[in-house]
């Protein structure tokens, strides 16, 4: 990460060992999400085209989701006791085991490890978001740099490292798999092997990040009793759910979620296989994480404080708006190479809006909640994952245009809550500060 223009501007009592530390920071986490998540990430993608027995593939992931979303009420609580470090370190272990419990696909191994890794991600994410944006504060802070653009660089950079994921996981799942005779995949063995491997060395990665100084340590330290910090942590939820903020910015919280499950899930299944097979899913979800990537990484360096997130939440919205109604159209591409380019095309506008999405609602929550960031974040950790369990459990039981629906209606709601937070609210807030 390019911060040349940053250290001119240190003052002569900084150290240079913690601007290292902080950037050094940065991109360990950022190389250690990419080695997990490349893994986790291509097993997904998988899960509703390989494991259609009983529908177990996208009936796991539905029980995944939905444990994500009962453990995100209390993640933040977690992160706090253990600190953010080792809240991610933790959480790595299940991604571990859901990939390895795809070796052995059935009900006995797919569930259980279903409902740690909901447990797990509620914890890592939660984690990620506090470390990341406590980086970015401490950064800011040190060389007297603007916050919102502080957050904005970071973030980007760990979201456009994140959404190579797509690219590189896929692509080795392009390069393994092979679509056997009737219709059935070989390769998958040695595809999730490779994928233990890599998610292993993301976990020991990660032990090699610094530990933040600040609240996070404050909180390990304190006496307080785990009933005290239970009730604690009740009071924070139901402060922060009263708190018109959240309330206008919940839509988009969980359209994210919403938006992310249907390229898993319904992209790949109803768009992708018919089209390409089972290794195309590969290849169109690589084409998603280059775009999901170079937009990730430029929406962050163009993010300075609420005004430019707001005006680049919109163009991501307006960029997905026109693929849902392409989709609702049922408008199409006869022939094969053009019917190939467009369906790659609608995964690379996705990608857009998902890069926009990650990006921004991290530096968002970032600024708007500096004080309780734990919180923040599991505010949306909790409604992603909400969202995503109800695509996965839905998938089944709707037609692919009735999904389209609910994603265009969802999308709508959300940008109107949205715009009215950052055009009227926040100005009071800004005027009152």
């Amino acid at each position: 990460m390019a911060m040349d223009e940053e250290t001119s501007l240190v003052v002569e009592n900084s150290s240079p060992a913690r601007t290292l530390n902080h950037k050094r920071d940065v991109h360990i986490l950022c190389w250690a999400f990419l080695l997990i998540f490349l893994a986790y990430g291509a097993v997904q993608n998988l899960e509703s085209t390989i494991n259609t027995e009983g529908d177990l593939g996208n009936i796991s992931l539905g029980i995944l989701y939905l444990s994500f979303a009962v453990f995100s009420v209390v993640a933040s609580l977690v992160v706090r006791k253990l600190g953010s470090k080792n809240a991610v370190i933790l959480g790595s272990t299940g991604y571990w085991l859901f990939i390895a419990a795809n070796l052995k696909p059935n009900w006995y191994t797919m569930v259980p490890a279903s409902l740690f890794l909901g447990f797990a991600a509620s914890i890592i994410w939660v984690g990620q978001g506090t470390y990341l944006t406590s980086t970015a504060h401490s950064h800011a802070n040190d060389y007297h740099l603007h916050e919102g653009a502080v957050i904005g660089k970071f973030n980007g950079e760990f979201w456009g490292m994140f959404a190579c994921h797509q690219l590189v996981g896929n692509l080795i799942t392009l390069a393994l798999l092979r679509d056997g005779k009737g219709g059935k995949t070989s390769g998958t063995t040695l595809l999730f092997v490779m994928f233990l491997c890599s998610s292993t060395l993301g976990t020991i990665l990660m032990c090699f990040l610094s530990k933040r100084n600040g609240k996070e340590e404050e909180l390990q330290d304190s006496s307080a009793t785990f009933s005290s910090s239970v009730v604690s942590l009740l009071r924070t939820i139901l402060a922060l759910l009263l708190d018109i903020r959240i309330i206008l910015v919940i839509p988009l919280l969980a359209y994210s979620g919403l938006q992310q499950a249907f390229v898993w899930a319904e992209y790949t299944k109803y768009l992708i296989k018919p089209t390409l097979g089972e290794r195309g899913v590969g290849g169109a979800m690589a084409v998603y994480g280059v775009f999901d990537a170079i937009c990730s990484l430029t929406a962050g360096r163009l993010t300075s404080g609420l005004s430019s997130i707001t005006i680049i939440v919109s163009l991501g919205a307006f960029i997905q708006a026109i693929v849902l109604f392409l989709l609702l159209l049922n408008y199409s591409i006869s022939g094969g190479l053009l019917s190939t380019l467009y369906l790659l095309l609608i995964g690379g506008m996705w990608g857009i809006g998902n890069g926009v999405l990650n990006t921004q609602l991290s530096a968002f929550l970032g600024i708007l909640f500096k004080h309780d960031l734990e919180g923040a974040f599991a505010q949306l950790k909790l409604w992603q994952s909400i969202s995503i369990a109800v695509v996965y459990f839905l998938s089944s039981y709707i037609s692919f245009q009735t999904m389209v629906v609910i994603m265009l209606t969802a999308l709508c709601i959300s940008v109107i809550g949205f715009l009215f937070l950052t055009l009227k609210i926040e100005r009071v807030f800004c005027h009152a500060s």
